[in-house]
């Protein structure tokens, strides 16, 4: 669940002028799938944090940063799960193309859900005159708990404890605060969006300086043009020099992408050869059905030097970027570390540091 710290960093909007569909998903439509599904997210998840700090792949205060927007996926998964335990109604969406994460749409039924959470308590029963009638049907009828009972007593712990303002929207902004001693320059921004046609979360780290008085007095506007021109994934440069073009006093030195994903595993059916690694290994039954790795990439784009552009009493400030690269990271248990050295080496090549081990997930 998001913790307080979450709130107080991140400042979250959505837009309803992107449009998605739940083509190239699967549904879960057993109660064990359920189960064996947001186990997998939320543990391969946590481990992911952890590898992230332990290895520094990225510096502190972006792990920090890293921590809170993960912390609000989590959130809004776990809210899933509570939404569709007992629900035979309705099946979760979960995107297969190179994502394991839920459909975009999921995030947007959540956050309409919480919307219209008083009118749907309402239609509700009463907590204490369901829980007298649970206590009557266990403990003196001897019989279990129907089905329909059970998901009211879901949809109760949803409506009540389920907040709207940590639901993982398309896009979630953070806050400018001081970039960290020794960057490349005096302030930092963070955001995060979904991108509807991965269907996996991004993060993305901003340093800049800021020809001004008060950066704080334009906060605003600097949300304002990084929601509209950084909403989803492209061209790093492009993405640059956007921002850098329509905030003038805004001088952007390094712009850092974090892409999230995939989660490889056995719900993945891309046509990713990690994917494919994974479920020829489950097929074969040479590794266990929850095998899983996390594929993580980095694009970083610095600038260079700066120009200026304009007529004389316009001169305006840009940056000249250098080139992006792209660093590519692999977490996953041992076991399936050695057996992606043998299926997929050239992969393994790639890679900015050797796979990084995480614990194997275990469910019975």
């Amino acid at each position: 669940m998001c913790s307080e710290s979450t709130q107080s960093s991140l400042e979250i909007n959505c837009s309803d002028n992107m449009i998605t569909t739940p083509l190239d998903s699967a549904v879960l439509d057993s109660k064990e799938q359920y189960v064996f599904y947001h186990k997998m997210i939320d543990f391969t998840l946590k481990e992911l944090i952890t590898a992230v700090q332990d290895k520094r792949i990225l510096n502190q205060q972006e792990i920090l940063l890293f921590k809170q927007y993960t912390d609000l996926l989590l959130y809004s998964i776990e809210a899933m799960r509570v939404k569709y335990m007992y629900d035979d109604e309705e099946n979760m969406k979960v995107d297969l193309t190179e994502s394991s994460f839920p459909n975009y749409l999921e995030f947007r039924y959540l956050f309409n859900d919480l919307e219209l959470r008083e009118e749907f308590l309402s239609r509700l029963t009463n907590i204490d005159d369901l829980k007298e009638e649970f206590l009557d049907t266990l403990m003196r009828k001897k019989e279990p708990i129907s089905k329909r009972k059970l998901f009211q007593a879901a949809s109760i712990v949803y409506y009540t404890s389920a907040k709207k303002e940590y639901i993982f929207n398309r896009f979630v902004q953070g806050k400018i605060i001081e970039a960290p001693k020794g960057s490349p320059a005096q302030y930092l921004v963070s955001w995060s969006f979904y991108d509807v046609t991965h269907n996996r979360p991004f993060i993305c780290y901003l340093y800049f300086d800021y020809d001004g008085r008060d950066v704080y007095s334009n906060k605003d506007e600097i949300y304002t043009v990084l929601k509209n021109t950084s909403d989803r994934e492209m061209a790093l440069d492009t993405m640059a020099y956007a921002i850098d073009k329509r905030l003038p006093k805004v001088l952007p030195k390094l712009v850092r992408r974090v892409d999230l994903g995939p989660i490889h595993n056995v719900f993945a059916k891309d046509e990713n050869e990690l994917t494919h690694a994974i479920l020829d290994g489950i097929a074969k039954k040479t590794i266990p059905l929850e095998s899983y790795v996390v594929s993580l990439k980095i694009d970083e784009l610095s600038s260079l030097s700066e120009f200026k552009d304009g007529g004389f009493f316009n001169k305006k400030t840009y940056q000249k970027w250098g080139s992006s690269f792209r660093q590519r990271y692999i977490f996953a248990p041992h076991r399936i570390i050695q057996l992606l050295h043998n299926k997929t080496p050239e992969a393994m090549n790639k890679l900015a540091i050797p796979p990084v081990q995480v614990s194997d997930l275990n469910i019975k």
